[in-house]
């Protein structure tokens, strides 16, 4: 999907529901296909499939409690000072933070995940999917560039940079695991050395 670089030119909101819709199901086919063994397995002290899938729920909740808040609540956060980056503006600003050492903050961070726990967690990432296209498509384009919230990494942001965020949000921990199966040492040498 190609996007406009002209910073004033935005995804209309229908482009922005398919964005996020893609951004979530992409995340859910590829662990889908990882065995049970794989999806709780971290590498490394680095986070499992399912502790990342774990970190984009609870990502994405507090993105679907702004946007189902009254706006008279999100005025609290004060008006934008700037008009909505773009897409590519809100990953590079996010790259950027990553590699000056910005890592997640306490409640996003997942604890171990268990087999166990993997049907719930890709019923929870489903539902908060839902919900995000469900409460999105009943903002306007002039709202999502009218109200702002705190973002724990990036400051305020209007909605529609937060929403810009997370389908970034959630190609970025793709792009993680997907290098990580592909580029990555076998499963069995990564194990061989664990024990030798």
């Amino acid at each position: 999907m190609t996007v406009n670089e002209d910073n004033h030119h935005h995804m209309n909101k229908q482009a922005l529901i398919t964005l996020l819709d893609n951004s979530f199901s992409a995340f859910s086919t590829f662990t889908g296909t990882l065995s049970d063994h794989r999806f709780v397995v971290s590498p490394e002290g680095k986070w499992s499939a399912g502790q990342q899938m774990d970190h984009l729920i609870r990502s994405a909740r507090p993105v679907n409690t702004a946007l189902g808040l009254p706006k008279l609540l999100l005025r609290f956060f004060g008006r934008p000072m700037a008009r909505s980056r773009s897409y590519e503006q809100i990953r590079d600003t996010y790259r950027s933070v990553l590699t000056q050492g910005g890592v997640a903050t306490r409640p996003y961070i997942p604890p171990v995940t268990e087999a166990a726990q993997r049907a719930p967690l890709v019923q929870q990432f489903a539902q908060q999917k839902d919900r995000m296209v469900t409460l999105l498509d009943k903002w306007t384009e002039e709202d999502l560039d009218r109200y702002q919230v705190p973002h724990p990494l990036l400051g305020k942001l209007t909605m529609r940079e937060v929403l810009y965020f997370t389908a970034y949000h959630n190609h970025h921990h793709l792009d993680t695991l997907q290098q990580r199966e592909q580029h990555g040492e076998t499963w069995a040498s990564q194990l061989e050395r664990a024990i030798f």
